[in-house]
């Protein structure tokens, strides 16, 4: 089992998170990027990809199997994943499913719409310790899941 994580926008706070918990886990943890991230180490791994849009996602695609966990704010990527059977979840906790990925890419489509036309609404970027603690949660929620699954 590895937690693979789409290193170019996730948090610090939250890359932090994983690889702390692929530490006490001793799960391996891979951080796809098109850039070095700073502090990977240990029993993680930096998967440095080549420039270009998508070609992180593209190979963490290529990587994760079932049984895996990938993190991303990238619906898309997630969607590719979900049809893939790959448990997904975004850096604030929330798993995406078959269940749900098809209506939060049609919200994600539609604000790319609305920002395309000129009538986006503005974004909050705040990753707080309430976003921390609920993406802890469910990393150690889900973490433990898998390892159980992959262990029985």
């Amino acid at each position: 089992m590895t937690i693979f994580v789409d290193a170019d926008s996730c948090p610090r706070p939250a890359r932090e998170l994983v690889l702390r918990a692929a530490a006490r886990t001793g799960v391996r943890a891979v951080f796809a990027a098109n850039r070095p991230i700073p502090g990977i180490g240990g029993n993680a791994a930096m998967e440095l990809c080549p420039p270009g849009e998508g070609s992180a996602d593209n190979r963490i695609v290529e990587l994760a199997r079932p049984g895996d966990m990938v993190i991303t704010r990238d619906i898309p990527l997630a969607r590719r994943l979900v049809e893939a059977s790959v448990l997904v979840m975004d850096d604030r906790g929330q798993v995406y499913t078959a269940e749900n990925i098809r209506e939060r890419l049609s919200i994600r489509d539609f604000m790319v719409n609305l920002a395309e036309s000129g009538l986006g609404m503005a974004r909050t970027a705040n990753y707080g310790r309430r976003e921390l603690k609920t993406m802890a949660d469910s990393l150690d929620r889900n973490l433990t899941r898998l390892i159980r699954e992959s262990s029985g």
